[in-house]
């Protein structure tokens, strides 16, 4: 059973009346210092590019990630290629060539 509907407003009434009497400050988490962003500048990842001949530096988390990147793909391609054949074929095959041989039938073909 629900309250009744005067005792829902009142109790709305006593709340907002409440807050009115609150501060009205308000705190961000960049500490009210305003909106901080990165301003566009045409650049990729707002690098420039470098003139020809240099190379650039590499940050120090590049080859971390690069070699948890490839390195998980290479063990799950490793894994896979591994995995063992459990398709319903490949489990009816070996049922079938189990009976066949316990019947004494020749189970390998010309």
């Amino acid at each position: 059973m629900l309250p009744p509907i005067s005792f829902l407003r009142a109790v709305q009434r006593t709340q907002l009346t409440a807050l009115k009497g609150l501060p009205a400050c308000r705190r961000y988490a960049s500490h009210g210092h305003g909106p901080h962003y990165n301003e566009p500048s045409g650049y990729l990842f707002g690098e420039k590019p470098l003139p020809s001949g240099l190379k650039r530096k590499r940050e120090d988390w590049e080859i971390a990630w690069w070699i948890g990147m490839y390195g998980t793909m290479a063990l799950a391609c490793v894994l896979l290629y591994y995995k063992p054949d459990d398709s319903p074929s490949a489990w009816a095959y070996k049922e079938a060539k189990a009976r066949m041989e316990a019947r004494g039938e020749k189970t390998d073909y010309p």
